[in-house]
């Protein structure tokens, strides 16, 4: 590394959400426009992804929209999912399972209420070497004090029982928010592991608090949470390491109107905004650029690639590497499926989906 470039082997992205249809045939190729070479792609779809045959049939649609880039699949955590299913999965090259508490994010009404239940599943998982991937919040409940700003922590508890019960099953807590997960997965074993994202190491909750652009599930949390997120990366602990959590949303959704809800009444009884933020056309220039911003361009390589390659077992591809150079640019303001970009008949249904930094400057850029 030198002041104004940067050699990375082969980042990989441990999170993100490539939806479906023209969303897919949009931002799929958006994950190598950011830099990244191989992507662990979740299963919240419309319908859930529960089994093998519905996964594998997903990655190739993938791969088919963008062949340069190498997807790694999961499933759903669902009551119909077997251990005879796991050994399937497992056989068939699927590498991991996901949790969703019930309605905690997108996609999640179909989640778990009980984990106790899947200790037969979380079993065969470890036997065939998956990796059990944990959305570590409980759902908001204001009976017991549970809002989005605590429902991690409240979390944490699951973590620790599930990796007692099964200390050989890989475990990555998705997306930790705060001090006390990174201390929970810092006190625990070396099959427990963390992703970090890139907006969580900018945004604390002023930041989303009324700008429906940069509100995600789980919310960024206060500056000491996120000062916590920005030590282990300096710090270059081995098990926590990127996954974006990039997750795109029509523009509609994101601000929803009277038009888009269908009407005033259904915009009243139903205003909330799609939880998400989209990073993936970015990433890896966000990512440098941030971790320069708090002195942890160092650990770069380790966080985008090497950390999280070693955990899933996934080495880089010989001889690959990405290079970056110290060139300012500007994040676009809005990205348009093909398909809409003619279309003149207003903005409501139109497939357009803004990036998280957009109209800003990154410090960094992939050099061609």
């Amino acid at each position: 590394m030198s002041e104004d470039r940067i050699s990375i082997p082969s980042p990989a992205d441990f999170h993100v959400h490539l939806r479906q249809g023209q969303m897919s045939e949009l931002v799929a190729p958006h994950v190598a426009k950011g830099g990244i070479d191989l992507a662990y792609v979740m299963p919240n779809l419309m319908p859930p992804l529960t089994s093998t045959e519905q996964t594998v049939q997903y990655l190739q649609q993938l791969q088919k929209i963008a062949p340069d880039t190498k997807f790694l699949g999961t499933m759903y955590l669902h009551p119909e999912l077997t251990p005879e299913e796991i050994k399937r999965a497992a056989a068939a090259g699927v590498r991991g399972v996901k949790s969703y508490p019930r309605g905690v994010t997108t996609n999640s009404d179909s989640g778990i209420e009980d984990y106790e239940v899947y200790y037969p599943v979380f079993q065969a998982m470890e036997e065939a070497n998956m990796v059990l991937n944990l959305h570590g919040e409980v759902p908001s409940d204001a009976d017991k004090g549970i809002c989005v700003l605590n429902a991690e922590p409240q979390f944490l508890s699951h973590l620790e029982k599930i990796h007692k019960q099964f200390p050989r099953l890989r475990i990555v807590l998705e997306h930790a928010t705060t001090r006390a997960a990174v201390d929970c997965v810092r006190r625990l074993g070396d099959t427990v592991a963390c992703t970090i994202t890139a907006h969580h190491l900018e945004l604390i909750v002023d930041d989303w608090a009324g700008r429906p652009i940069n509100f995600c599930k789980p919310v960024a949390k206060y500056p000491d949470d996120r000062a916590a997120l920005r030590e282990v990366i300096r710090e270059g602990h081995p098990r926590f390491f990127l996954g974006s959590d990039s997750a795109p949303h029509p523009l509609a959704s994101k601000y929803p109107s009277s038009a888009t809800r269908g009407s005033t009444e259904a915009l009243v009884h139903n205003c909330g905004c799609a939880a998400g933020v989209y990073t993936s056309p970015i990433l890896i220039p966000l990512c440098a650029t941030l971790l320069e911003s708090f002195g942890a361009l160092d650990q770069l390589s380790k966080f985008v690639s090497e950390n999280g390659r070693k955990f899933y077992q996934e080495p880089a591809p010989e001889g690959r590497q990405l290079v970056l150079r110290r060139v300012k640019s500007k994040v676009p303001e809005v990205y348009v499926h093909d398909a809409h970009k003619m279309r003149t008949d207003g903005d409501g249904d139109k497939l357009q989906v803004v990036p998280f930094y957009a109209g800003k400057e990154l410090a960094w850029e992939i050099s061609s």
